[in-house]
């Protein structure tokens, strides 16, 4: 409420409040009914002005995830050269077409943490809670703990800015967060390099990430979109779904004792495996898999559209799949 708004309210009550004392008889002093009203509204309406609005929904306790969404790709994982639906760019698709899964048998690679914007895709039990300030009660930050290599990320709420471009980067990012009715909204940069598909698509230091989280009962609805200058064409949008838990998970639950260990012993210390440009050992095998065009797996900002479907259809009718070996 304004200062405006609020002086108007508090005029038209203290009228209302003196109009219904007789005129005939002396003000009343504080203990009377004309004043006693008056005081009973400015403390009525000190308090509404030093209140919000209206409360935002309760976000805070203990949240597990549904994997109905994009399933194969978050728990099995994605098969290689599998980009179909992402706006990627042929440095992207670079970047992927090197990867080597042996890749995350190096002890670097081991326990290296998710960064938030593919963190919450994975499994994982997750924690929200709300810091405040002991002495105003104001939010100073909403808290998520991710299971999964135990991160606890920070989302501010208490007005600050975003850094700098030379501040340090990490795996969670920096992260500030505002309300708009009852749908949280999350703008995070400042994040170190990452993954946007396990299968070698990676998601640069430049990329920002806004977040939206809307309560419906006891499920989260939570909408991630990505945006990065270096590896994406286009905003890539997902989203995911999490139940509020009735009761708290035990302690092992929420640990995550990772060291790294010795996977290959035949490895030779300092290799990186990688596919050089044109020997990919797997190149065709989704296609051919899923009796798909090359256009297709290869992605890109076309592919996430509902109109390309008709393009692959028409590839399949000039294209039938062949028959069942044996059949």
């Amino acid at each position: 409420m304004t200062r405006a708004a609020l002086r108007s309210v508090l005029v038209r009550l203290k009228a209302s409040a003196f109009a219904r004392s007789a005129p005939a008889r002396p003000r009343r002093s504080l203990g009377g009914g004309g004043d006693t009203t008056w005081a009973a509204a400015v403390a009525m309406l000190s308090l509404i002005a030093a209140s919000p609005a209206a409360a935002q929904v309760e976000l805070s306790g203990v949240w597990q995830p549904r994997y109905h969404e994009d399933m194969p790709e978050r728990i099995p994982g994605p098969e290689l050269r599998d980009y179909l639906g992402l706006p990627i760019n042929d440095s992207a698709r670079q970047f992927g077409d090197s990867w080597d899964p042996s890749r995350i048998t190096l002890p670097e690679e081991q326990c290296r943490v998710h960064v938030s914007p593919y963190i919450l895709r994975g499994p994982l039990n997750l924690r929200i809670w709300v810091e405040k300030d002991p002495k105003t009660q104001d939010v100073l930050a909403i808290k998520m703990y991710s299971s999964t290599y135990e991160q606890t990320r920070t989302i501010w709420m208490d007005g600050r800015p975003h850094p700098g471009p030379n501040a340090p980067h990490t795996w969670m990012g920096f992260s500030t967060g505002r309300w708009d009715g009852d749908m949280f909204i999350v703008e995070t940069s400042h994040l170190k390099q990452g993954w946007i598909r396990r299968n070698g698509i990676a998601m640069s230091d430049r990329a920002t990430y806004t977040e939206y989280l809307v309560l419906n009962g006891d499920m989260l609805t939570h909408i991630g979109v990505l945006v990065d200058p270096v590896f994406l064409t286009e905003p890539l949008v997902r989203s995911e779904e999490f139940i509020r838990s009735q009761r708290d998970l035990p302690a092992q639950t929420w640990l995550w004792v990772c060291e790294p260990v010795v996977e290959i012993a035949t490895q030779t210390e300092g290799d990186v495996p990688a596919y050089l440009p044109g020997e990919h050992p797997f190149k065709g095998e989704f296609e051919t898999k899923h009796h798909l065009p090359e256009f297709a797996a290869r992605g890109g900002a076309e592919t996430m559209y509902p109109e390309f479907k008709e393009r692959v259809r028409e590839w399949l009718l000039k294209n039938p799949r062949p028959p069942a070996k044996g059949k």
